[in-house]
This record gives structure tokens, sequence and C-alpha cells, in this order.
């Protein structure tokens, strides 16, 4: 049951799961959730951690990584005692994230709750096609490394391959809804594991070969206090972008040598063989994962505008086309000319920033405590009817509070990376 909750409230835009009568649909089985949510757990964020606890240090950094671990534990379970309503064991099913706000907190914050969600969808996108032309790009130059040395200038750039994962996913967002891409994420659940154990592999190979555990409490020395606090900042809006994913232990290079990508930015160079394997599945994993972040945005504007023009032919209509030797095709005006639309503008978002590091922070910062800690918080007050002013309200409260902080500093060092990395 818990991975059915995670999912339904996952899919927060996707109101499809439930019928008219407000029950869920049985539309996937076990295997299909179990592979959405290994989809959504192992995202592009851990590949950025290696990075962010090098800036923070022996210290800071593993107690961060804890930290987060806690508050997305504790949000996790806030949240799913309001899969029901109003009694969380015999209540009603609450078959989205939006519907549980609704139902408890009203139609206002259920508006607001809806966009922050959407907003997170896109956004996350926009990081995938970053995410992909990086890995992509990374073969090229483990290659070229490989044949001309270490030393030797392998530069590429990222234009043609985020163009090259657009189209893919212009094809792929074609998929009717999200519980027709079982299979593709069970491909990309495999390729989640894959490139995890082999980042974890590499990273113990090279402790083994340092014969030490290199680091120091500090973490990386900058030139000024300032750019520590950014680099800080920033890292803690990366971390927050890798939660409420997995945690997946990553070994850190010399503090001075770490790159923000893990498997990317060679803090590894052989086997080449291997980093391109590795980076090859990340990318397998992303073409799914920008279907499992995109497609309750595709069904929620989809859903408004055919309420909003039931008589329109261009948003309902279908057209069957039969090509030989495969199924007939089920063809929609909207549905072509608004996923392709969307697909393409975060192609072109991610060909103007394509910083994977401050991206990802922005990202993190923005989505951490409003949708992970704030909603589940004000959710479980209605839900248990907790009052104002008890021991449980303060100390909910203060947790709320501390979450924000955190995602205010991390959004400013984010947001100030990123500014300097355009204007760099």
């Amino acid at each position: 049951m818990a991975v059915e909750h995670s999912l339904e409230l996952h899919n927060g835009s996707s109101s499809s799961s439930c019928d008219d009568d407000g029950h869920p649909r049985r539309t996937g089985t076990l295997w299909s959730c179990i592979a959405h949510t290994i989809n959504e757990v192992i995202g592009s964020g851990v590949l950025s951690l290696a990075w962010s606890t090098a800036q923070l240090g022996w210290i800071a950094g593993p107690v961060s990584l804890l930290c987060f671990a806690i508050f997305t534990y504790v949000s996790a379970f806030l949240l799913a005692d309001c899969y029901r309503s109003p009694d969380s064991i015999t209540g009603t099913r609450n078959c989205s994230y939006m519907d549980a706000v609704r139902v408890n907190l009203g139609k206002t914050r259920s508006w607001f709750c809806g966009l922050l969600q959407n907003l997170s969808f896109y956004l996350t996108g926009v990081a995938y096609v970053i995410t992909t032309s990086t890995c992509m790009r990374a073969i090229q130059k483990s290659n070229c490394y490989h044949r001309e040395g270490h030393e030797a200038p392998c530069a590429y750039g990222y234009t043609f391959y985020m163009l090259l994962f657009g189209a893919v996913q212009i094809v792929m967002s074609q998929i009717p809804n999200f519980h027709d891409m079982e299979w593709l994420s069970v491909i990309a659940a495999i390729m989640s594991f894959t490139y995890s154990f082999i980042g974890f592999g590499l990273g113990f190979a090279k402790v083994i070969e340092n014969e030490e555990i290199k680091g120091s409490i500090s973490g990386i020395p900058t030139a000024n206090t300032a750019d520590k606090l950014w680099l800080a900042f920033q890292a803690l809006g990366d971390i927050a972008f890798a939660y409420p994913y997995s945690i997946i232990l990553l070994e850190i290079q010399p503090l001075d040598l770490t790159p923000g990508n893990l498997l990317t930015g060679f803090g590894f160079y052989e086997p080449y063989w291997l980093i391109d394997f590795a980076n090859a599945c990340i990318v397998l994993h992303l073409v799914g994962g920008y279907q499992l972040y995109s497609q309750p945005v595709f069904g929620f504007v989809e859903r408004w505008l055919t309420r909003k023009y039931p008589t329109s032919g261009f948003v309902n209509n279908f057209y069957t086309f039969k090509l030989p030797s495969l199924p007939p095709l089920k063809i929609n005006l909207l549905r072509i000319t608004f996923r392709t639309a969307y697909v393409v503008s975060t192609t072109a978002i991610a060909m103007i920033f394509p910083y994977f590091n401050q991206v990802l922070g922005v990202l993190g910062a923005l989505n951490f405590w409003p949708m992970a800690i704030y909603f589940p918080v004000e959710l479980y007050f209605v839900q248990k009817k907790i009052g104002a002013w008890t021991k449980k309200w303060i100390v909910l409260r203060i947790f709320s509070f501390i979450c924000l902080l955190v995602t205010i500093i991390g959004l400013i060092g984010s947001i100030e990376g990123l500014i300097s990395a355009k204007l760099g």
C-alpha cells in the first residue's frame, strides 16, 4: 500500500487515476507501480551529491544528507496519513496530491499546489534535458581522453545533444497517458540501479587506489568567505533536489577535483568503457524519467481544455492511421501540438541555461519546502485535528520553519550560481 500511496500522490495532477465515483482505477500492476516509483526515486540529483558534500566538508556534508533524509521521511509519513479523508483509515481515497489539498485545505491552496507541482514537473524536464546532454557529451569526451590522453583538449558542445534528446521526447510524448508507459519505466528503473551501482563501485575503487579517504572538515577551499557561502548554499539546493529521492553513497574525491556530476565531470577516466556504459544508462533512464514527470502535466492541461471546449474538434477528435505491420495509431491534434511545444520549450530553456549544478539547486530549493514540507504539515494538522499551540503543533511548525530557511538559503545560493555561470 505504501508503494501505491507514493505513486498516486506523486502523480498529483493526474486525476484520471480515479473513476467518476472517486475510486482508484486499477490500471496498473504492483510491478508497474514499483517501476514508476524507482524511476522517480533515483533521479539525476544523486549525481551531484559528491560535489555538494565536497563543498560542505566531512561534517556538514553527511549531516546535511542525514537531515534531508529525516525531513523527507517525516513528510512522507505526514502525507501518507492524508491519503484518505476525513478519516485516514476508512475515509474516501484522495487519488492525487491536489485532491488531498483541495479536500483538506480548500480550493485556493489546491490551485497553488497544482501550480507549484506542475511548475516543478516542467523544470524537472529542463533539468533532465541538461543532464542527458552532459552524459552524451561525456561519452565522447571519455573516448577522446582514452585515445589522446587525459590532458587532451577534448571539447564538445551541448546543443546537438539537447536537440537530439528533444526530438526523441517529442516522439515519446505521444504515449497516451501515465499508465501506458509501464515498459518505459521498467527500462528506466533498471538503468537507475545500474548507473548508481557503477558510481558507487568507481568511488570505492578510487579509495582503494588512493589507500586513504581524502577530503577535509571545511570542504573545498575558496578565494574568500563570500564564495564559500555561495557554494555551500548552492550545495544545499542540490541536495534538496536529490530528495525525496533515495540516498546513494558516493565517495568523495580530493575536494579541489570533485566534479559537479560524478559520471560526467571526469572524476574518473578509466575504465573508459564503464564510464561510457554508465552514462548511456543515465541517458536511457532520463528518457523514461522525462516522461514520468511530463505525463501529469500533459494530462492536467488536456483534461482542462477538454472540459473548457467540449465541442472543439481540435481538442477532442482522434484520427486513426494504419501503417504497414504496425498497430493502428490514434492521432489527436491538441496532443501533437501541445506536447511538441512543451518539449521544445524545455529544450530551449536548457540550451539557454545549460548549467547542471546550478539548475538542480534552483529546482530543488523551489520544490523542497512547499511540496515536501509545507503542504504535508498543513494537511496533517487538518486531518488529525491538531490544535494550535499544542506540543505537536509547535514541533511541526518549527520543523516547517527550519525547512523554509534551508529552502531560502539554497535558492539564494543557486540563483547566484546560475547568474554567475551565465555571465561568466
